[in-house]
């Protein structure tokens, strides 16, 4: 494609992704069912673009105001992903040399909102938790995409194998740091159509949320329940933890999240997963399970403020008012969960926000009202399934016990956060 037409192209998409009216994800998926004809190098370009626009949207807003034309095209030419000579290709000399002044401005003369691209209601409880260096250090991680990490099929392969098997296919990888199934990759390669992805050997999921399949700790044979199961990428991860014995339920509100399970549950090998949609958490389904469950996850609906890295629209999307209605789900959804945990049995809360009020909030309140539920130190847990360091990983909540808390700037995963009770027999 030719450079304007591809700036242009980068522009319309960037407007179309700033109504914030769907995520990006979503619209950039749309945008490219409807141009068929782009290439991978151009849809990279594309995709890249936007997410730099909306990372670093509060700067580049900044910068726009200098320049003219139309207000997108100024986002996109400020954001596009690839060399500087490409881009300058397409501009007219008043745009290049209005770039050439926005690229000369040093970081340290920007006001803070230009340097940490987060909304002002978010700022406060970051700095809160992780002080002033924190919070840079955890503003400049947001600041750059994600790697990608895979998740070995331990039903199927071993780890080592599955690292030779894609550096063969010339993709570096490496071992991640904490999670026992993970690998690390740089960049973005066609993972599809490797034969370890159509044989199940490989899966995509953040080494943080490995973290939380493996917190479970689901054995062979077990009544497990995946409460809030989505796509099902934890539910793979438990499934292969039980070796495909047993029963687990994977509960989702969504017909058309479990319907994403599918295709991953047929490569995976496994035939001890039963998907199942329920009209709300109160359902005859989950009601007929109670007292009989050894192993509960409940991956509660949240901001996914811990997933900015990949998702950085939904910090624009976000709002105090919705994370005020989502605190109430959040309680409403562990109530009901915890129900079906047999005396004995265990219970995990988790999210991927970074926010005390979705996570340490809604934890301590379960806790102060369930005397039968016996808060676990999540940290002594993943030390006994021999997790390196995992005392790096967790913080102790007001009951003396410690929380999985994840982040990006200090662990390289996804925000995650992990409650763990024993309910008493």
């Amino acid at each position: 494609m030719h450079p304007k037409a591809l700036v242009d192209a980068c522009a319309e998409l960037v407007r179309l992704v700033l109504t914030f009216e769907h995520p990006a994800d979503a619209v950039v998926s749309r945008y490219f069912r409807e141009h068929r004809g782009l290439g991978p190098r151009e849809r990279a370009t594309l995709a890249e673009t936007v997410y730099n626009v909306l990372r670093k949207k509060l700067l580049f807003e900044q910068l726009a105001r200098s320049g003219a034309g139309p207000k997108e095209r100024r986002l996109a030419i400020l954001g596009f992903h690839g060399p500087r000579d490409f881009v300058k290709s397409a501009l007219t000399e008043q745009e290049k040399s209005w770039l050439d002044q926005c690229d000369a401005v040093r970081p340290e003369d920007l006001l803070a909102p230009h340097r940490h691209n987060l909304p002002e209601w978010l700022v406060a409880p970051l700095k809160e938790q992780l002080g002033e260096s924190g919070f840079w250090a955890l503003a400049d991680s947001l600041a750059q995409p994600a790697p990608l990490d895979l998740r070995v099929n331990a039903l199927k392969e071993k780890r080592d194998q599955v690292q030779k098997e894609l550096a063969q296919a010339a993709i570096k990888s490496v071992v991640t740091p904490y999670s026992p199934w993970g690998l690390r990759i740089a960049g973005k390669p066609a993972l599809t159509k490797l034969d370890a992805f159509t044989r199940g050997a490989i899966e995509v999921q953040d080494e943080g949320s490995q973290l939380l399949a493996l917190l479970l700790d689901a054995k062979r044979g077990e009544m497990v329940v995946d409460f809030c199961a989505g796509a099902g990428g934890k539910t793979l991860a438990i499934g292969a933890a039980m070796r495909s014995t047993g029963r687990l339920y994977a509960f989702d509100v969504s017909a058309h999240r479990l319907e994403a399970l599918k295709p991953r549950l047929a490569r995976s090998g496994l035939s001890n997963v039963h998907p199942a949609a329920i009209a709300h958490e109160r359902d005859e389904r989950v009601k007929r399970l109670a007292g009989k469950i050894d192993r509960v996850l409940v991956d509660a609906p949240c901001s996914g403020l811990g997933t900015l890295r990949r998702n950085p629209d939904l910090k624009w999307r976000q709002s105090p008012e919705a994370l005020r209605e989502l605190a109430g789900k959040q309680t409403a959804i562990l109530e009901s969960a915890a129900r079906l945990v047999k005396p004995g049995g265990r219970l995990v809360y988790a999210t991927c926000s970074v926010l005390p009020q979705e996570n340490e909030a809604i934890a301590e309140a379960f806790g102060a009202a369930h005397a039968d539920f016996e808060p676990q130190d999540a940290g002594a847990l993943l030390t006994q399934l021999k997790v390196p360091d995992a005392a790096r990983l967790c913080h102790g909540g007001v009951s003396g016990t410690g929380y999985l808390r994840l982040w990006p700037h200090l662990h390289q995963t996804d925000g995650f956060f992990a409650a763990v009770w024993t309910r008493r027999a």
